[in-house]
């Protein structure tokens, strides 16, 4: 069962006009529109009934008596004009209590809204972050991924605030499966969400556990998980390793230009059959989905052996646009996919060696389901630390616009049990349980490779 928030109504408050003293330095900025409760009231009722009319079952991941309780504690508090961010405040901490990483309130358009920021003189905290789900905060590296000298320190105050104290209120408005889950996505994320939940600053003091002061001026670029999103080589890498191994990174199972992603594939494989390479390393840790087809048209097709298929039964919500003769708007259907994919066995790049799939802290949505085809049907091993997310993955997200506020809103309207049928594990669990150092993403790759040569 999820917790419930902690955050009380006069601690919400107070974080509210902190983030707006911090904020109010900005000279020249325009005035955020301000909504009125009945505005904001109606985008709450507009969550819930999108939810009854997407979800097959939001009892999936969500317990239903404290969605109850969220919504009535929401609905209280709305009782003033709110802007946008702070309407977020509140309503995002129905996040940790739907318990699904598809299924959230939150800000529209973060690249857009990140890149406004920085050309208008503003910044974010300067530093990439690592969050564990204890609430401990540390420095990975500096704003944007850079290598930092201070990465491992653990950091006590910002701005003269506790870091708990920050880390536990972002928390409460984080999306995800599972608490570990949510303490990684508030890693990757951690410069953009302390923004719109605590406001910007000029700079920003950080005490660390060892007693180092810190003085910083804001970051004036885009966090890390933003930058290089539009660039294809920052996406997808390969490269020969010694020790006949070669390495694939697919950071997303989502481009615009699928061609483009199938020949660097192929390309891939060529290289690999021509180097004579006997171990092959695909790196998904960071990649939070996209579409099937991709790692089925373009991975799956150079080493799967037999028949496969990417989930055994489903439970889908019949919604707009998808009824037909046989299936009614709203109703709730169960069934089995019947469809398998049969192997390339004539394919001249076919990959015979040894494969191992490295998955991660961010690997979610279609990555699971590759990672479950792979494992359940033995065409690579999976390497890396315990996973914080289920192998039942809900997927055909439909994505919303809060009407007045213009929150965006995501909500499934299916759930996949994986192609074994199997009912456990409930998270993803590796076949080879190696740990993965947050701060050097190499460690991983090393273990790997030195646990295929014995």
């Amino acid at each position: 069962m999820t917790p419930s928030p902690r955050f009380g109504r006069p601690a919400w408050l107070a974080l509210i006009a902190a983030a707006a003293l911090l904020a109010a330095h900005r000279a020249g900025a325009q005035t955020a529109p301000v909504f009125t409760p009945e505005q904001l009231r109606a985008d709450l009722r507009y969550v819930r009934d999108t939810i009854a009319g997407t979800h097959p079952d939001p009892g999936f991941s969500a317990d239903a008596e404290q969605l109850q309780q969220a919504y009535r504690r929401i609905d209280a508090q709305l009782d003033q004009p709110m802007t946008r961010d702070q309407a977020w405040r509140l309503m995002a901490t129905l996040n940790p209590v739907f318990a699904d990483a598809h299924m959230l309130v939150t800000q529209p358009d973060a690249g857009g809204q990140s890149e406004a920021l920085v050309a208008g003189g503003g910044g974010f905290f300067p530093y990439e972050v690592v969050v564990d789900a204890q609430g401990g905060l540390t420095i990975r590296a500096e704003l944007g991924g850079a290598a930092s000298p201070l990465a491992g320190a653990r950091i006590e105050r910002i701005n003269g605030v506790p870091a708990r104290r920050l880390v536990a209120g972002l928390l409460e408005r984080c999306h995800g499966d599972t608490p570990a889950f949510r303490a990684d996505l508030l890693s990757t994320r951690w410069p953009f969400l302390y923004w719109k939940m605590y406001g910007d600053a000029a700079s920003f003091d950080v005490l660390t556990a060892d007693g180092r002061q810190l003085r910083a001026p804001a970051g004036r670029r885009l966090p890390a998980y933003l930058d290089g999103r539009a660039q294809f080589d920052r996406q997808f890498r390969f490269e020969l390793l010694p020790g006949d191994a070669a390495l694939m990174t697919v950071n997303t199972f989502y481009w615009p230009d699928k061609k483009q992603f199938t020949d660097f594939t192929a390309r891939a494989f060529t290289q690999l059959r021509d180097a004579k390479v006997k171990t092959l390393l695909i790196d998904v840790r960071a990649n939070g989905g996209g579409n099937d087809d991709m790692w089925m048209d373009g991975i799956l097709r150079y080493i799967a052996d037999k028949p496969y298929r990417w989930a055994s039964t489903y439970k889908k919500k019949v919604i707009k646009g998808r009824e037909s003769a046989t299936e009614k708007l709203g109703d709730v259907i169960d069934g089995t996919i019947d469809k398998w994919l049969p192997p390339q066995p004539d394919e001249p790049l076919r990959f015979g060696g040894a494969t191992y799939v490295l998955v991660g802290r961010n690997t979610y949505s279609s990555a699971i389901l590759f990672s479950n085809v792979v494992q359940d049907f033995g065409f690579a091993k999976l390497a890396g630390a315990p996973g914080s997310a289920r192998v039942r993955q809900s997927g055909g997200t439909q994505n919303f616009v809060l009407p007045a506020s213009g929150l965006a809103l995501s909500v499934p309207r299916l759930i996949f049990e994986r192609p074994s049928g199997a009912a456990g594990p409930a998270l993803v669990r590796p076949d080879l349980l190696l740990p993965d150092s947050p701060y050097d993403s190499r460690q991983l790759i090393d273990a790997v490779l030195d646990a295929a040569r014995r």
